[in-house]
């Protein structure tokens, strides 16, 4: 797989990102790139920095020094909500939803931005047709047709997150950063989520933070690894499990649980 696109941009590059706060150096100089369409994971030990990574990513975050581009463009000093609007979303590793409105609500309210309505007292929401048809074809998508109109407050929590998948792709981004999609799961959830993660996320370009190593083998197309704030490693699944660097720093015993 190309690091560009036919038009030579990424879809994601760090360019030396640094993030310090007061006089702690939590990302100290990430330098990444990552083509469209590739499925990468962010792994490394607790306190690495992949939380901070994704915030800066995101722009929840603004970075001490350094650059990221969004498909070619800088995203700095833009709001999370302004880099959404060109083309990245992203999930929590808490589950973000709106437990009182139905699964479809949910899902029809992630589809109107991206559908062009913008603040509106004179829309009926129930006269939208392309925005029901959109979240609709996102409810099957995921699985929860016949959760339609089930409050999301009580499904499950595997249903939970895969709602939150789903609102998370929804609005049509190119670039989705799914942080523990996994988390908390069993084995057998844990699959089903990985089936459902492969399947949302076909055309698109994918970065997940990620601690279960059989989901990051199973899933990615290439793995960094950062360590105390700096990408020690990036490349194939393969080459990763076998980077003696990652073993020592990392994946130790993780190494020969992960999947061949």
């Amino acid at each position: 797989m190309s690091d560009t696109d036919s038009s030579g941009a990424c879809s994601i590059e760090l360019r030396d990102v640094r993030k310090s706060f007061g006089k702690s150096e939590i990302i100290r100089g990430a330098t990444l790139a990552i083509p469209p369409g590739e499925r990468h994971a962010v792994i490394g030990p607790n306190g690495a920095g992949k939380s901070t990574l994704f915030n800066l990513i995101s722009g929840r975050f603004g970075v001490t020094s350094g650059d990221i581009l969004l498909n070619g463009s800088s995203t700095l000093g833009l709001a999370p909500y302004e880099i959404n609007r060109r083309g990245l979303s992203r999930s929590f590793q808490i589950t973000n939803i709106f437990p009182k409105l139905s699964v479809f609500e949910n899902l029809r309210c992630a589809v109107l931005w991206s559908l062009g309505y913008r603040y509106s007292f004179w829309h009926s929401l129930a006269r939208l047709r392309d925005a029901r048809l959109r979240a609709e074809e996102v409810l099957d998508l995921i699985g929860l047709r016949r959760r339609h109109d089930v409050p999301a407050g009580m499904l499950t929590y595997a249903e939970q997150r895969a709602l939150e998948i789903g609102i998370t792709v929804a609005g049509g981004a190119s670039v989705i950063l799914l942080d523990e999609p996994t988390a908390g799961m069993s084995r057998s959830e844990s699959d089903h989520a990985v089936e459902l993660i492969r399947r949302v996320t076909v055309g698109k370009t994918l970065i997940m933070v990620e601690h279960d190593m059989s989901v990051v083998f199973g899933l990615a197309d290439r793995i960094s690894v950062l360590v105390y704030g700096e990408v020690v490693a990036t490349d194939t699944p393969t080459l990763i499990r076998s980077n003696r660097k990652v073993q020592e720093a990392y994946l130790g015993a993780h190494a020969e649980e992960a999947p061949a």
